[in-house]
């Protein structure tokens, strides 16, 4: 991971869409809504009790059949694939989107009204910094099955190839590229969904797809079509009259591109992809790519996220001054020896805070914690980082002498190694939310040794003085 000088963006203003869900046939209503610094994509049904929110997570991909589907305690999102890579595509971080119904509108079975929802709520630039997932060795996941793969490589950018080849005569094989997530409202919004004529069938037969006409679907003609099953095609769509033109396409809906097929699994690709969580700085190679594929590749690629980002150490030169030294510490925060446990506060600014600490052998709690084995007990070092993280909160009041720092929560708490005389505690605390009215809610970690040893999801409250 990292932090580049790119800042996070959100959207200006709250914007809606009405239509209906491709496979339910419900009228729904979706809302896009500016959220804040590192709060990601989410999903909000405000049709159920308590409105629950299903962030767009990889691990919560339940099926991929027609669709990417999450569930998150019962509680689902079909489809979300269309939506998810407007977002990606006019490169927008933080958005809040309210749904009515279990999945967004199909549209026209592109992003493109998506994409120009988003334009008209305008794009808002936000003060903390892009993390971004900076890929440095290939990585590849392959679906025996199917024998679909994805491959992704290093590049300078967030890069993104299909190549599809359905083994039919009407629709072979296709390839796409997008070169740059800029060119994706030209080259890739638009591009549609679409079906073959033997899937159609299926689903119609089942019930499987109301709210599809020919406007929201390329539907491919892969076989000889009888006069039967013409009408029910002509029922279904509510059409008087249905032919299948010379490009093997049903009716008279005209192709945006010849690769329209490719570009739009391209279009699910991103979409899919976004489900990691974080900005992708590499070049994605997709062979026959679908929601399956899709998902169990972005599952690969989080996990390996997550594990670089709790292992990533950062570095820094400890001969050099401090930006905060015990002096200055003391004159912030209530603590004293023996309970302040921080040295120096390396880096400070409004979104982070970085502070050190040297374990010696004369440490008073070392006297009764496991004297013959001493090892620095998990609660103070959870307490160091919260100290580290006071300096944070009260740098943003003039006069810090006069507050107290008090805890209110702590959360995902998990000790990784233990902490030995001779150690040298390097505490990073960044913001998770901006601070509002004295809260402040972080994320900690603790390293030694250049490894992880333990972290804390915290928030506290700082409070005058009485």
């Amino acid at each position: 991971m990292k932090t580049t000088t790119d800042k996070q963006r959100t959207i200006g203003k709250e914007v809606s869409l009405t239509g209906v869900g491709l496979h339910t046939g419900a009228n729904v209503t979706l809302k896009f809504l500016p959220a804040g610094e590192n709060h990601g994509y989410a999903f909000k049904r405000v049709d159920l009790e308590g409105q629950p929110i299903i962030e767009a997570d990889a691990n919560y991909v339940i099926n991929t059949q027609r669709g990417t589907n999450l569930e998150k305690r019962g509680v689902k999102i079909q489809t979300s694939e269309h939506v998810l890579a407007a977002l990606v595509g006019m490169e927008i971080d933080n958005v809040l989107i309210e749904l009515d119904a279990p999945e967004p509108p199909i549209m026209d079975g592109s992003s493109k009204y998506f994409v120009a929802a988003l334009e008209e709520a305008g794009i808002v630039e936000q003060k903390a910094a892009r993390n971004v997932y900076v890929v440095k060795e290939v990585i590849s996941y392959k679906d025996e099955a199917t024998g679909s793969d994805i491959t992704v490589i290093p590049s300078d950018e967030y890069q993104v190839t299909t190549m599809v080849d359905f083994g039919t005569k009407v629709l072979g094989t296709q390839n796409a590229t997008l070169e740059s997530l800029s060119d994706f409202k030209t080259e890739i919004a638009d591009a549609r969904t679409f079906s073959f004529l033997h899937e159609l069938e299926m689903l119609l037969e089942n019930g499987l797809i109301k709210g599809g006409d020919l406007n929201n679907a390329i539907v491919y003609v892969d076989k000889e079509i009888s006069d039967e099953t013409m009408k029910r095609l002509e029922k279904a769509f509510n059409k008087k009259k249905l032919s299948v033109k010379p490009n093997g396409i049903l009716d008279n809906l005209t192709l945006h591109q010849p690769n329209e097929a490719a570009r739009h699994k391209l279009l699910d690709v991103i979409g899919d992809l976004a489900l990691t969580g974080t900005r992708i700085q590499g070049k994605v190679i997709a062979n026959k790519p679908g929601h399956y594929v899709n998902t169990q590749f972005a599952k690969k690629l989080s996990n390996i996220i997550k594990l670089e980002k709790r292992n990533n150490v950062p570095k820094y030169d400890l001969s050099l001054p401090p930006f905060m030294d015990i002096h200055q510490i003391m004159a912030m925060l209530p603590h004293r020896p023996p309970f302040l446990l921080i040295d120096r506060i390396i880096e400070l600014s409004e979104q982070h805070v970085v502070g050190m600490k040297n374990v010696t052998m004369n440490e008073p709690f070392f006297v009764g914690h496991f004297p013959g084995a001493p090892v620095m007990p998990g609660v103070l070092q959870v307490e160091a980082m919260a100290q580290t993280g006071g300096i944070l909160v009260l740098s943003t009041v003039p006069d810090p002498e006069n507050y107290l720092t008090l805890f209110m929560k702590i959360d995902k708490v998990k000790f990784k190694r233990p902490v030995l005389p001779g150690d040298t505690l390097i505490f990073h605390c960044s913001l998770i939310t901006p601070i509002r009215r004295g809260i402040c809610h972080m994320q900690a970690y603790a390293y030694a040794n250049d490894k992880l040893v333990s972290e804390a999801e915290m928030m506290a409250q700082i409070v005058k003085r009485t």
